[in-house]
Order: C-alpha cells, then sequence, then structure tokens
C-alpha cells in the first residue's frame, strides 16, 4: 500500500511587501532524486505563475499565493497552485495551475498520458462536459465544442476534474469552471497501469 508523502508549506522570502507567497515541497522521500523532481517543477511552475501574475511589476498592489493538495495517496500526488494577484481595476486575477505526480519516480504527468496512445480521450471528456454544460446551465462566452489536448487537470480519488482559467470559456462572474468526471466513465480510455488505473482499482 502506498501511504501519503510528506508535504512541508513554505513561505517565500524577501518578497516585496505586498506580496504572500506559500508553497507546498515534498519531503522524506526515499528516491531522493524523485523528491527533487517534484520539489523543482512546484517551483519552477510557482516561478512562472508569479511572473505572470505581475510579482515583479511596480504596478502591483497585492499577490497572494498558496495550494491545495487534491490527491496524496496510491503513489499520486495531485496539487493546485493558486496565484492571486491586483494591479488595479475592476478586480484581481486568480490563476489555478495544477502539477500530477508519480512520488516513486518523480515524474509529472501530461493530460494525455493518463490515457491509451490513440485513444481520442479529448473526445470522451468533452462529451461528458457537454452534458455538464447544459445541465448545469452553465453561461459560456461561446458554444463550447472540445477540450484542449493540454486542459487543465487534478485527480481527486476516483475522479479527474477537467477546469478552466477564467475567461477562458465562461464570464468572470462564473468563476472556474469545474467537470468532476468519474474514472468508471473513462475506463475504456485510461492507460493501464496510469495514475487513474491506480486510482480506479480501490473504486
Amino acid at each position: 500500500m502506498d501511504f501519503p508523502v510528506s508535504i512541508r508549506t513554505e513561505k517565500l522570502k524577501n518578497t516585496p511587501v505586498q506580496a504572500t507567497v506559500y508553497y507546498p515541497l515534498v519531503t522524506d522521500l526515499e528516491n531522493k532524486d524523485a523528491e527533487l523532481k517534484i520539489n523543482q517543477a512546484i517551483v519552477n511552475l510557482l516561478n512562472k505563475m508569479l511572473i505572470d501574475q505581475n510579482y515583479y511589476e511596480p504596478s502591483l498592489v497585492e499577490l497572494i499565493a498558496n495550494f491545495e493538495i487534491k490527491n496524496n495517496q496510491r503513489g499520486i500526488l495531485s496539487l493546485n497552485l493558486i496565484v492571486y494577484s491586483f494591479t488595479g481595476g475592476a478586480h484581481g486575477m486568480t490563476v489555478v495551475k495544477s502539477l500530477t505526480f508519480d512520488v516513486k519516480t518523480g515524474h509529472s504527468f501530461t493530460l494525455a498520458e493518463l490515457f491509451k496512445p490513440g485513444s481520442n480521450y479529448i473526445k470522451e471528456i468533452s462529451t461528458i462536459i457537454t452534458e455538464d454544460i447544459k445541465k448545469w446551465n452553465v453561461d459560456l462566452l461561446n458554444p463550447f465544442t472540445e477540450i484542449r489536448p493540454d486542459q487543465d487537470f487534478y485527480i481527486a480519488d476516483t475522479s479527474i476534474v477537467i477546469y478552466f482559467q477564467l475567461y477562458e470559456i465562461t464570464p468572470y462572474y462564473w468563476g472556474f469552471p469545474y467537470f468532476p468526471i468519474a474514472l468508471l466513465n473513462l475506463q475504456n480510455v485510461i492507460k493501464q497501469d496510469g495514475p487513474l488505473d491506480k486510482m480506479m482499482a480501490f473504486t
């Protein structure tokens, strides 16, 4: 049985007075190369998000960065990094980005790597999301057709959650559109022995 990995919360030092940045690091892994890979991936993504969210700009009024652990079991770690920044105007802007790791190897998975090679996972997922959009009366900026091949996602127990950034498909007031999809509904396209297969084995 794969137990949860240890997560330590770090606070970024020497930040501008208007910025508060918390982020996770994994600790005490047996495979130190995997631990280093995971922590480097987290820090690299966080740095990119901070730059994109005007961390170094004189116009920055406020910036808050935090994280959420979405899955930490069965050898799979899935987490969200969240950065809110405000540079003036009507409202600030929040960006959420996710990382999903194999804690034994440190590998960070793309969405495509979760599914069988050549499978039409884009169509399968998009069909389910289309149905949910209708069911929930989601307000769209434009008609929804399909997800991107690298659409944002995280794993949460026996579901995969596909989500969209602010303004990506909906108006700002709708917030982040999250679409949880039960793994059983995707079992025909899930890659054997991949992260989703490992999670589904316990359903």
